[in-house]
This record gives structure tokens, sequence and C-alpha cells, in this order.
């Protein structure tokens, strides 16, 4: 595992981050965006883009997201590794860790 998208992110979905990947390796779900822990380079690129701050390295994720770790590897369990965010688009689902979140409120 390298970088994890917490909470911040979650009905947001910026998606600069998407932009500055140079792997295709953040994958889009309904309500939030998720860095495949096998695909991803650890090259940090995505994390000062980022405009909520919600990325983050593995060892740096706040303790009250510390479940967004799990969320980010346990995503993709019954995806495998698809070899690239792109050719996907947006998969219709989250992880629970999301998905029992009420709608987040952002800043306008």
């Amino acid at each position: 595992m390298t970088y994890v998208i917490a909470q911040p992110c979650v009905d947001l979905k910026d998606k600069a981050c998407i932009e500055e990947c140079p792997v295709d390796c953040i994958y889009e779900g309904d309500r939030a965006l998720y860095i495949h822990p096998d695909e991803c380079v650890d090259c940090g690129a995505c994390e000062p883009v980022c405009p909520v701050e919600a990325i983050y390295y593995e060892d740096d994720v706040p303790e009250q997201w510390s479940a967004f770790t799990a969320a980010n590897v346990e995503f993709f369990d019954d995806l495998g590794s698809p070899g690239g965010a792109a050719k996907m688009g947006v998969i219709h689902k989250d992880h629970p860790v999301v998905t029992a979140l009420p709608p987040q409120e952002q800043d306008s």
C-alpha cells in the first residue's frame, strides 16, 4: 500500500489527483475516489494537488480516518488489478465505510 484517499474526498471527487497520476491508478466509485494499492508507484504526485487534503501516505493517515486505509485496499477485492482507471470509468459501488457515511457537505 502507498497512498490513501480519506473522508474529505467523499462526495467531492475533485479529480485533480486523477489528472496528476502518471500511472492511472486512481479509480472512481460512486461517492469517492480510491487508489489501487498494487498499481500505485508511490510517486506522491496526487497528494499536493488535492484541494481538500484527503490524500495521505499510508503511515500518515490521521487516526479518525484510519478505516480508509483498509477501504482503499478492499474496494479492489472483487476488481483485482484492472491495469488502469481510465478504461474502467465510474465503478458503480463504494466501500461500506463510504456508503455508511451521510452525504458530506462541501464548502462552496
